[in-house]
């Protein structure tokens, strides 16, 4: 309703009925509209009991963790590697000294200078006969011809052992080219026993210079 209409209610009402009436009407309706709340429950007169401990509390249950297992120990390669880096490096020399050597020995001039040290007097008798290259087991019975050959730039310089019936000995060769086009110069040719004798064979080596210049 609007104001107007609430305004002559309020007017009719208070012709009829005396005005405590109606404000004991609007009380008891405004008590009863507004009696919603709960009533509160007395409070405590005692205060309540205190519980006390004699001893440590019991520890609570805690999650245990599986027993540790040690990881398996990765074993270092790196010294196996090294290893046969190492061996094969030294294969491949190994390789290398033995071709070296068998090019050498191979050669012209070596077959010359044993062929001329054979033909020698004085080693003949200081070696006896059938002179030839001593063995070495590591090569499966071929000498070992230590020193160069050159002749491109006009240098020999080889060692090697001798072997006879009567000694062994180890045979020294020194050849050089002073010019291009010239003959070599034999400066060293001589054999040294084991027994201490040195054999000369320089003076007979005609032949050694003449094949190296060829």
């Amino acid at each position: 309703m609007g104001r107007a209409t609430l305004t002559l209610f309020m007017s009719a009402l208070a012709r009829r009925t005396p005005a405590r009436r109606v404000l004991v009407f609007f009380s008891e309706r405004r008590a009863f509209a507004t009696a919603t709340h709960i009533p509160r429950p007395p409070p405590p007169t005692e205060d309540p009991p205190t519980e006390t401990f004699s001893a440590p509390s019991k520890p609570k249950l805690y999650y245990t963790h599986p027993p540790h297992n040690d990881l398996p120990q990765i074993q270092k390669r790196w010294p196996f590697i090294l290893a046969f880096a190492a061996l094969g490096v030294s294969g491949w020399a190994a390789f290398l000294l033995v071709a070296m050597n068998q090019e050498r020995l191979s050669s012209s001039v070596v077959r010359q200078i044993l062929q001329t040290a054979r033909e020698d007097k004085g080693l003949h008798a200081a070696l006896g006969d059938a002179i030839r290259f001593e063995p070495t087991w590591y090569l499966n019975g071929d000498p070992w011809i230590n020193g160069s050959i050159n002749l491109p730039q006009g240098n020999v310089d080889v060692s090697f052992r001798l072997k006879g019936h009567r000694g062994s000995g180890t045979l020294y060769f020194t050849s050089i080219r002073k010019a291009k086009g010239q003959a070599f110069t034999p400066l060293r040719f001589k054999v040294i026993c084991d027994d201490g004798r040195v054999v000369d064979i320089l003076p007979q080596s005609s032949s050694v210079s003449g094949s190296q210049s060829q």
